[in-house]
């Protein structure tokens, strides 16, 4: 993948599926702590991030997949939303601000890191968790990923707990984060 500047933010199709598969194969694998191994790692994206889950996140209520993507469709990045409670009882009792959304995915090809793709997809992420009726967004991210906890932090996340993540055989510890919208 080359660096492209010609890119914009839109609502993912259900025909971006296979796209959003790959894409997810190659990032994945980065946000993992340096424990994980590539078979707990495939288990996870055969379980939730294949094309045939990325079709079911694009026509169900209260949720969102918005894509960066070039004129000719070929997709930057990705966010997935879920508005409501969080289903993880030690998310749910961290979670402060009602309504909420998670952010329940957001990731960049490699190549385009430091590119302003993932705040520009973060900052339409907010405009759409909004009109999904949250006043709170909410995300789990790896205590041992230090880069994304960065990230999150200069866009107005903080700390609220802790929960559990399982990335196919591991138990991994994440900081649950929220900022208001």
């Amino acid at each position: 993948m080359t660096t492209r500047t010609d890119w914009a933010v839109r609502t993912a199709r259900p025909q971006d599926a296979d796209a959003l598969a790959d894409l997810a194969a190659v990032t994945f694998p980065l946000a993992c702590p340096p424990g994980s191994t590539a078979a707990d790692q495939r288990a996870f994206l055969d379980a939730h991030l294949s094309a045939e889950r990325f079709t079911q996140h694009t026509s169900a209520p209260g949720r969102a997949v918005l894509v960066a993507a070039t004129p000719d469709d070929e997709l930057l990045g990705y966010t997935l939303l879920v508005a409501g409670d969080p289903a993880d009882d030690d998310a749910r009792a961290a979670v402060h601000i009602r309504p909420t959304v998670e952010l329940s995915k957001c990731y960049v090809h490699p190549a385009l890191h430091g590119a302003g793709v993932a705040s520009t997809l973060l900052r339409t992420s907010f405009d759409h968790a909004r009109a999904l009726g949250g006043a709170g967004m909410w995300l789990g991210v790896n205590q041992h990923n230090a880069r994304a906890q960065a990230f999150y932090a200069r866009e107005g996340f903080a700390v609220v707990g802790v929960k559990h993540f399982r990335v196919g055989t591991r138990i991994e510890d994440d900081y649950v984060l929220e900022r208001p919208l």
